[in-house]
């Protein structure tokens, strides 16, 4: 259990989102099709470079940062770290997700002279960790219970989960008319570890008492679920690299998933898609061990006078009754029932518009090629979560400044930041292509106080239609 709580701490210190603004939409790069199956495709079939196609990371806060309570400002430390707790709500968040793809590629077909179908495939690890920020008990911690007679500590402010987990999947994508394109993939989840503790209920309140001066009421329900974090004969697995490795794939605690999406050309100009990811469950049903607290119980303290000697009670049985009273109430209890998680459900949606059309010079003549090197547009990004979702908006310019070098710079609002300005780029040599992508580019100048921080990259051998 300590281990545990420590490794939920270590979560709650590294912060990520799951909004990848700069990718969507981003057609020249495959990987778009992990957020978007049915996005247009413009290449004939491509290959990912196993471990390096596309890796993500970002990290972030929905309030207080790291610079807030450690800065080197002269102020007190204890002052510091009052403010940014009294700072917080409880629907503050730090939320954790990570990808690194180990393998993936596509590869169209169809009619020789129009090849309309496309499938992709690959497998991808994930973290994904999302931790409200529990501040009665974080008051409660910091302040204690004296100088919060009467006030009711809410303990569902304890929500927190997350998983790390091997995805394995297969998209299938098809231009089904000139203007509609339309894609689905399936996906398989294999857990490697698991925890969630999303809910629970009770309190905790101190009153002025009858019996001696305080009364301290307990009512617990809590409970923690967790998957992987021990091996079949219940040791600990979560510090055993091989034994994580092993639950890559079919771990016992497996599920699936489906992703939809769609892209609409309104007009030649004029494209709306959307997506849906992450439509999907996991099983847990094996390496199991969950933990439970509940209880009511009131306690006004020790009592200097034992109003039950007359009665035959001695100190001892006293004693024993108060440490039996508070054993029952705090007893985790431990059990291995199987339970079933849910995926954060992620909706995308983008409208564009593109302009600048296509020349090419030929012959000393001037004619058309087809396509528009510029675009603008915007995005609404939104994922499920307990209490409320996860909203981001982001309106971006997309440029191709030369035959095979194209640009994106998007500003997102979100609960993060107003002002996330990010830059992406996408460049072939030859059939290689590379992708860098850089989030909240205002930040880089003092990290230690940012809210949010992206990047992503990959390399990718691409093969073209036209080619």
């Amino acid at each position: 259990m300590k281990r545990i709580l420590q490794i939920i701490l270590l979560f709650s210190c590294i912060t990520y989102s799951q909004n990848k603004q700069l990718l969507y939409g981003f057609e020249e790069i495959p990987q778009s099709l992990l957020i978007n199956p049915g996005a247009n495709v413009n290449n004939d079939w491509y290959v990912g470079i196993p471990l390096l196609s596309h890796i993500h990371a970002n990290f972030g806060t929905s309030s207080t940062t790291v610079y807030d309570v450690f800065a080197d400002d002269g102020r007190d430390f204890n002052q510091k770290l009052r403010t940014a707790i009294n700072g917080m709500k409880d629907t503050d968040y730090f939320a954790v997700n990570q990808q690194l793809e180990i393998f993936s590629g596509g590869f169209s077909f169809g009619p020789s002279f129009d090849s309309n179908e496309y499938i992709s495939f690959g497998m991808y690890q994930e973290t994904d960790v999302f931790i409200y920020f529990p501040k009665d008990y974080a008051i409660l911690a910091l302040e204690g219970n004296q100088s919060n007679i009467n006030r009711v500590f809410d303990l569902s402010d304890l929500n927190l989960s997350g998983e790390l987990i091997s995805v394995l999947h297969l998209g299938y994508n098809k231009r089904v008319s000139k203007k509609l394109t339309l894609g689905a993939r399936v996906k398989f989840y294999s857990s490697v570890l698991n925890f969630s503790s999303t809910k629970n209920r009770g309190s905790f309140v101190t009153r002025n008492g009858d019996n001696n001066f305080y009364d301290h009421v307990f009512d617990l329900d809590l409970a923690l679920r967790t998957s992987g974090f021990i091996d079949d004969n219940g040791s600990d697995a979560y510090n055993n690299s091989s034994t994580l490795a092993k639950r890559l794939l079919f771990s016992g605690n497996d599920g699936l998933g489906l992703d939809v999406g769609f892209t609409y050309k309104m007009s030649d100009q004029l494209v709306f898609d959307a997506s849906l990811q992450d439509i999907g469950f996991l099983a847990h049903t094996n390496t199991i061990k969950n933990y439970e607290l509940n209880g009511s119980l009131i306690f006004d303290g020790i009592n200097p006078v034992f109003p039950e000697t007359e009665n035959g009670q001695t100190a001892e049985d006293y004693w024993e009754g108060v440490a039996d009273n508070f054993e029952d109430l705090f007893d985790v209890e431990e059990t291995r029932t199987s339970y079933t998680t849910w995926r954060p459900i992620k909706f995308n949606s983008a409208i564009r518009y593109a302009f600048g059309k296509k020349m090419e010079e030929e012959c000393n003549c001037i004619k058309e090629e087809g396509g528009y090197l510029n675009a603008i547009g915007a995005q609404l990004f939104a994922v499920n979560r307990p209490r409320q979702p996860q909203l981001a908006l982001t309106a971006y310019y997309y440029r191709q400044l030369f035959n095979q070098f194209r640009f994106k710079a998007t500003y997102t609002v979100d609960t993060f930041s107003f002002k996330n300005i990010g830059v992406g780029i996408s460049a072939n040599i030859g059939k290689m292509n590379f992708y860098a992508m850089v989030d909240n580019l205002l930040e880089f100048q003092n990290l230690a106080d940012t809210q949010s921080v992206s990047l992503q990259l990959g390399l990718n051998l691409i093969f073209d239609k036209d080619e």
